[in-house]
């Protein structure tokens, strides 16, 4: 009853260098090329559709990527836009909040630490917090239909949220309970499966030890482990559609 089918959607793909996504690259590893990929995930019960993280706005779409509207990809596989009854927001940074508001029925889930983070006086101080924040999908967000969660909690049977920081100041990650086992969707507490498995941070960061504490919370809940932007989610898994693999 409470066991869920997960699917990684890309919404993007861009060419990257080492250098932006592995901190203390030498220079000569900086520069070698390194693709990226933008994921939503959905987690599908017989009771619930949860999409966890809603992508960059179109309004946001940097120059070099390419490019489909979360809601889009969902429809390709049979899921309106109005089936999402919760958006699990992993945290708040421009390329996974940005669309929030293409689905009208759906409550979402924020840490409150992360929201106090970019509601209170340090990131307004930052000038590289100023870019990476939606202003339109916070502002959304914080209506009448936001939950907020403090630490771990389970937001619908089968399905919770574990704070961890790192990579931002209320950082979450989300277990799903499957047939197959539990899938964890990192997202950008692990960017790469490289990430992880050579516990090597990427360079945008919140706190340092809150980066290795992740590493060490994604270890421990154990499963399926889904990053946030590496292309190889998409060979590993059975296409259920293009750009969307089935992953369990």
């Amino acid at each position: 009853m409470n066991r869920y089918e997960v699917h990684a959607l890309c919404y993007g793909r861009r060419e990257g260098t080492r250098g932006q996504h592995f901190l203390g690259c030498a220079a000569g590893e900086a520069g070698q090329p390194h693709p990226t990929a933008y994921y939503v995930w959905l987690a599908r019960s017989a009771q619930h559709t949860v999409l966890i993280d809603a992508g960059i706005h179109p309004s946001r779409v940097p120059p070099g990527l390419e490019y489909r509207r979360p809601a889009e990809l969902l429809d390709s596989i049979g899921v309106a836009a109005g089936d999402v009854d919760l958006v699990v927001l992993t945290h708040l940074h421009y390329d996974h909040a940005g669309t929030v508001a293409d689905f009208p029925n759906a409550g979402y889930v924020v840490q409150r630490a992360e929201l106090a983070y970019w509601t209170g006086p340090w990131a307004k101080r930052i000038r590289r917090e100023h870019w990476l924040l939606d202003e339109d999908a916070l502002g959304h967000v914080r209506g009448d239909r936001l939950s907020e969660v403090d630490g771990d909690a389970e937001v619908l049977p089968g399905l919770s949220v574990h704070l961890v920081g790192g990579h931002t100041a209320g950082m979450q990650i989300v277990r799903v309970a499957t047939a197959a086992g539990p899938v964890v969707v990192a997202s950008d507490a692990s960017h790469f499966y490289e990430n992880l498995d050579d516990d090597r941070p990427a360079p945008l960061l919140h706190s340092m030890p809150g980066v290795y504490g992740a590493f060490d919370r994604i270890r421990e809940l154990g499963g399926i482990v889904l990053p946030g932007h590496d292309p190889e989610v998409l060979e590993r898994y059975p296409a259920a559609g293009r750009d969307v693999v089935r992953v369990a």
